[in-house]
């Protein structure tokens, strides 16, 4: 049972060690460094008439 155990935890180490590489790769196929990535869009949320309000606010819905 231990054999079991010790032979499938050194699989998956196999197996995940290249997904810890770095994902990106240029035209030429060699690894690079990867672009930083987009910051997240504010949420806003507009109310009934169609004004700006607090996303918290009753009836405000996200743009």
């Amino acid at each position: 049972m231990r054999k079991l155990l010790f032979a499938a935890a050194s699989l998956s180490l196999l197996i995940g060690a290249p997904s810890m590489a770095a994902p990106c790769k240029d035209a030429k196929g060699r690894f690079t460094k990867c672009p930083p990535k987009a910051p997240a869009k504010a949420i806003r949320c507009k109310s009934a008439n169609g004004k700006f309000a607090k996303c918290g606010t009753a009836g405000a819905k996200p743009v």
